[in-house]
């Protein structure tokens, strides 16, 4: 395997060196409050997010997922945001102390990474890492056919080095 992923973009002419890695500063239903309801009814850290609608509570947490590169060590990842139930956020606050007994929990991937073309969520499971890291994200896999997800198939089957470079040059450049 290749031990560095690097390439001259076609669209800067810049050489950009190390797989790419973009991510979200916050979940969108975050995103998508006003500044007041931000305020009033969100808390965003950079590790996690409550917002407490009228109706309900919801739960985010921050998070990679990763996606492997053909012929290089390290992967495309993104900084992403998942959903959590109550009890899956109460346990991944206590893993920071003592490592969780189980270490996954199910989540709904809570970004639109824009260079994949589905607007539909997507289900994961949610791994917490015993090292103190962000948990890793796996997405479920996606149906067969028109419904296909090409972001869980990146995932699943890995991206050849000029995909890598396509999506990470649109991904920076639009």
């Amino acid at each position: 395997m290749a031990a560095l992923f690097a390439f001259t973009c076609t669209c800067c002419g810049e050489l950009h060196e190390g797989s790419p890695s973009f991510g979200f500063a916050e979940p969108a239903p975050y995103a998508r409050l006003t500044d007041d309801e931000k305020a009033t009814l969100a808390e965003l850290s950079d590790d996690l997010c409550v917002i407490q609608h009228p109706e309900g509570t919801q739960y985010f947490v921050r998070a990679i997922l990763e996606v492997p590169i053909h012929g290089v060590q390290e992967p495309f990842l993104w900084g992403v945001w998942v959903s959590a139930s109550a009890s899956s956020f109460e346990r991944y606050l206590n893993s920071y102390e003592q490592p969780a007994d189980d270490q996954a929990f199910f989540g709904w991937l809570s970004n639109h990474i824009g260079v994949y073309p589905t607007q539909r969520s997507r289900p994961a499971n949610v791994y917490i890492q015993s090292d103190g890291t962000r948990p890793v994200v796996v997405l479920h896999r996606s149906e067969e056919g028109a419904d296909r997800d090409a972001l869980e198939v990146d995932q699943r089957e890995g991206i050849s080095i000029a995909r890598a470079q396509a999506l990470a040059e649109q991904a920076m450049h639009g």
